[in-house]
């Protein structure tokens, strides 16, 4: 299915948002996710099915002083 991540467009198996970020090598990131503009817990993250056409966005934290 065609969807976008982090704006660029991505061709993935459909899923729970866990096996996308498994996909994506982000497995045990400690990461932000939303899909369509809407954040999603990681405690979501297995109840919310990415389907053809969301745009999700993955979002590490950043370090810096």
């Amino acid at each position: 299915m065609a969807i976008h991540v982090n704006g660029a467009p991505a061709d993935v198996a459909p899923g729970p948002l866990t096996a996308l970020l498994q996909a994506l090598d982000y497995g045990d990131m400690i990461v932000a996710t939303a899909v369509n503009g809407e954040f999603v817990p990681a405690e979501e993250r297995d109840t919310t099915e990415v389907r053809d056409g969301d745009r999700v966005e993955i979002l590490a934290p950043m370090q810096g002083g």
